[in-house]
């Protein structure tokens, strides 16, 4: 079942993918937008529309005034910049640069709108940062500390689900998503998941999946366990998602 290696293969496909995934990295300049005050982007909590505040024209402030919220390399620090001006936000020690909160020391529509931008997804939270999928190259939060090669929600597989090889159109069980490259991982004898010839398509500096061949067992009657099972690594793209119409409804165990 171990595909034939190919000693020099050219590596042109991977280039390619890299270079895509290079350009959407560069992050597009973000322009100053006010937050809807209804629909899915109304945020909730202190902060949220129908929020009992003594000091709600803030909270009405931080999300109809045009603004841009960027995360800083501190953990805690972000950008807010304005029509007026640029001021840094401190959400671990609740605090803003700007002179209202220098004159009150009280919440700011500063530190309002990081707040309600965290919530709804629009910047990293305290200890995330932003990564690109290694796949199609769209942000992804991930731990600030964490390195290696991550996955969007959209190519990401749930351990314990099935999924199809493209290149053998088999059925598999995902038992393990890393965060290491194909051109990094090693198999037991030493060999890189990029090296292998049927992996030529994929990129090298996809995450490897893990997951095991099921066969026929699932047409077995019971849940199938594949904690005995040989695992297998391959770049993340190779492994196709299921619709699903065509998941098994078998429950899988030992993964």
């Amino acid at each position: 079942m171990t595909p034939t290696l190919t000693a020099d293969r050219p590596d042109r496909t991977a280039d390619r993918r890299r270079r895509a995934v290079r350009d959407r990295r560069r992050p597009a300049r973000r322009s100053r937008t006010a937050l809807p005050s209804t629909g899915p982007d109304a945020p909730d909590g202190p902060d949220g529309p129908l929020a009992v505040d003594p000091d709600a024209e803030r909270s009405v402030r931080a999300r109809r005034e045009p603004m841009a919220v960027f995360a800083l390399r501190s953990d805690d620090q972000y950008l807010v910049d304005t029509d007026g001006g640029s001021y840094v936000v401190d959400v671990g020690s609740d605090t803003c640069t700007c002179p209202d909160y220098g004159i009150r020391h009280r919440r700011c529509k500063h530190l309002r709108r990081v707040d309600m931008e965290i919530g709804i997804g629009r910047v990293p939270a305290p200890g995330e940062r932003v990564a690109a999928c290694a796949v199609c190259g769209t942000g992804v939060f991930v731990p600030a500390r964490e390195s290696g090669a991550f996955l969007c929600g959209d190519h990401r597989p749930a351990v314990g689900s099935f999924v199809r090889d493209r290149e053998a159109d088999k059925l598999l069980v995902v038992t393990g998503v890393t965060t290491t490259r194909a051109d990094e991982y090693r198999t037991r004898d030493g060999t890189r998941i990029s090296d292998y010839e049927t992996n030529a398509d994929y990129g090298d500096h996809e995450p490897v999946v893990e997951a095991v061949y099921v066969g026929n067992a699932v047409r077995s009657p019971g849940p199938l366990d594949v904690s005995g099972r040989r695992r297998y690594g391959f770049p993340a793209s190779r492994l196709r998602r299921l619709a699903p119409n065509e998941r098994p409804h078998t429950p899988v165990i030992g993964v």
